[in-house]
């Protein structure tokens, strides 16, 4: 009789880990998602992303677009196979975007990196696709030969949170801050 393949992903058995932290910075990684590369040109503007019927498409360039879903497959898709490149990681809480200022160098205030936002970008050394799903959520496409050393420097960079208790303090002015 035939084995059953089961389908693993780069994080599996990370769930422990990521469950230590507190609900302010959530760590998730997420069930497999069939990825495509689209070439040609795109009607997405530069830098967003959109869940378009059952798949996100993710703007990469003027000529490529990244297709996403954990529900449908490469043909449904269409477009070139990638999906072996990236696993999944989802960060969200009220410190996530503090987590992620840690070691990313664009600006994610909300302002600029509001819901629908895209950017391939480095997050502590390794490349990553980030995007933003809404205030304090976001998904990570990090190529998974990067994911263990990924999810390692996010559990190193939400150490300041694991008490999950800010502290006020008072400025010479008398303005209120939390950090």
């Amino acid at each position: 009789m035939a084995e059953t393949l089961t389908r693993t992903g780069a994080l599996d058995g990370w769930a422990a880990r990521f469950a230590e932290l507190p609900d302010s910075v959530a760590l998730l990684a997420e069930p497999f998602h069939t990825m495509t590369s689209v070439r040609g040109e795109t009607a997405l503007r530069p830098n967003t992303w959109v869940a378009d019927d059952g798949f996100d498409a993710v703007w990469l360039g003027p000529d490529e677009v990244l297709r996403t879903s954990p529900f449908r497959s490469a043909a449904e898709l269409g477009g070139t196979d990638v999906s072996a490149q990236r696993t999944t990681i989802r960060l969200r809480g009220a410190h996530a975007r503090d987590v992620l200022e840690t070691g990313c160098a664009i600006d994610l205030h909300p302002r600029v990196f509001g819901a629908g936002s895209a950017a391939v970008t480095t997050l502590g050394q390794a490349n990553v696709i980030l995007l933003c799903l809404g205030e304090n959520d976001y998904r990570i496409l990090v190529r998974s030969s990067f994911a263990a050393y990924l999810a390692e420097w996010l559990l190193d960079a939400a150490t300041e949170w694991r008490t999950d208790t800010a502290t006020e303090w008072r400025t010479d002015t008398g303005a209120e801050h939390r950090g």
